[in-house]
């Protein structure tokens, strides 16, 4: 039986920030015009919501 390909938990995994994902973090430097490893730091310090995590580099 084929698995069903629904929406379900996709904007659950789009509203975070995967820090330790290289793609992730550059997908989100360049949005924001900031360096992969300032948004890995701003991961760390204020966890992997993506609108903390663009709070804190000031987009």
């Amino acid at each position: 039986m084929a698995t069903k390909k629904t929406a379900r938990g996709r904007k659950q995994d789009r509203a975070r920030v995967a820090g330790g994902q290289k793609h992730e973090a550059r997908y989100e430097a360049k949005k924001t015009g900031r360096s992969a490893s300032a948004v890995k730091k701003a991961v760390k310090k204020v966890g992997n919501s993506r609108k903390r995590v663009e709070k804190r580099l000031g987009r």
